[in-house]
Order: C-alpha cells, then structure tokens, then sequence
C-alpha cells in the first residue's frame, strides 16, 4: 500500500507581516521589517530636551529654596527695606526683547534649514542681536550693583542687600550659562551641524530666565 505525505500547509508571508510577525518578534512598531531601529529613534526624545527640563528644575528648586529664606528672614528686627535701582526695569525691556529676537531667530533658521531662504539675510543675525541684548542685561545688572554701593549698600549690609545681590547675581550666573548657549548655537549653524533639538532646548532655557526675572522682580519689589 502506497503512503500519502500530506503537503504541508503553505505560510501566508504577506499576512505575518500585515500581523506585525515578519522576523521582529512581532514588535513591529518598534523596528520596522527592513530591520534599522530609524522608527524607534524616531520616537525617543532627544538628550537635549531631557537634559533641559531636569536643568530648568534644578534651577527652580533652588530659586524657590532661595524665595522660602527671604520670606522666613524678613520677619527679623533688623530687616531694612531700600527702593530698587530704577535700571531693573529697563533691564526687564532688554530681557523680554531678547526674548523677542530669539523666537524670531528660532523661526528664521527653521525655515533656513528647510531651504526656504531669504535673499541676503542670514537667521544667525537674530542670534547675535539675541547675544547682545542679554549682554546689555547683564550691563545693566552691574550698573544696578554700582548704584546700591554708591548709596553704602553692600553685600554685608543688611540681611535686604544680602539678598538682593544673592538673587541677582545668581540670576546673572544663569544668564551667562544662556549666553554661553547661544554662542554654541550660533557655532553648530555656521558648521550647518546645529540640530533642532539643541536650538529648542537653548530657546527654553532663554524663556524660563526671562520669566524667572519677572518672579524676581516681583519678589525683591514686595519683600525689599
């Protein structure tokens, strides 16, 4: 008597990949069937943006740290209050324009990086009046400084000086950190090697310092 193989059954390739089965463990979302990891890369954040946000709150913690010490400390007898240097309020313009010409640069070099390019302008000239707007701030925070001296108020002062230039000198400091960023940006576009998402990351950093002098502002205008 003769004996029948059965034939074996035939696998339908085209519907294991419509499955998510085509040779990836069916995590076909994760890497696609051509077998590079370009969707999952896709999907990750960059380090940059990660990196700024635990930076932004650190920065937060810290000011907040500082804010809880000058209200407990306020309550002392021997809190003298003084009126601010009237500059602050012009730095306060030159911080908000330098926000201003950041959001302009960020939207100009988009569109340079995406081919749509104007005749004879180049975005990094947004950068660098960016620059020099936050240089005049931080001018005008030494101006601020030599004001205060010049009327016997010191570090040393009194527990109100004390921590008016803490504020604004840590501010500062930050300040200079955010400078520091945009001359790498302006760098990274002049190579054509700036990515995305480390102009992102420098323009949040730039915004939280203009918001967090207006908080600082207000503070040392209620407190002091």
């Amino acid at each position: 008597m003769a004996t029948t193989i059965p034939e074996p059954p035939k696998i339908d390739h085209d519907r294991l990949a419509d499955d998510g089965h085509a040779g990836n463990g069916g995590w076909r979302n994760l890497v696609p069937a051509g077998g590079g990891p370009r969707v999952a890369q896709e999907y990750s954040p960059p380090p940059s943006s990660t990196a700024i946000w635990v930076v932004l709150f650190a920065i937060t913690m810290m000011f907040a740290a500082f804010s809880s010490a000058l209200i407990v400390r306020k309550a002392s007898q021997d809190w003298q209050g003084f009126t601010l240097p009237a500059i602050l309020y012009l730095n306060t313009l030159l911080l908000f324009a330098s926000s201003a010409t950041l959001e302009v640069a960020r939207r100009r070099i988009a569109s340079f990086m995406g081919g749509l390019r104007t005749q004879g302008e180049h975005p990094a000239r947004w950068l660098y009046i960016t620059l020099f707007l936050g240089l005049l701030f931080v001018a005008g925070q030494y101006i601020a400084w030599r004001q205060l001296r010049a009327q016997g108020l010191y570090l040393a002062t009194n527990p109100s000086s004390s921590f008016f230039y803490l504020l604004t000198a840590t501010h500062a400091l930050h300040i200079f950190g955010g400078l520091v960023g945009l001359l790498y940006v302006i760098r990274k576009l002049g190579n054509s090697t700036l990515r995305r998402s480390t102009l992102v990351a420098t323009a949040r950093y730039w915004h939280f310092m203009d918001v967090l002098w207006v908080y600082l502002l207000l503070l040392l205008w209620m407190k002091i």
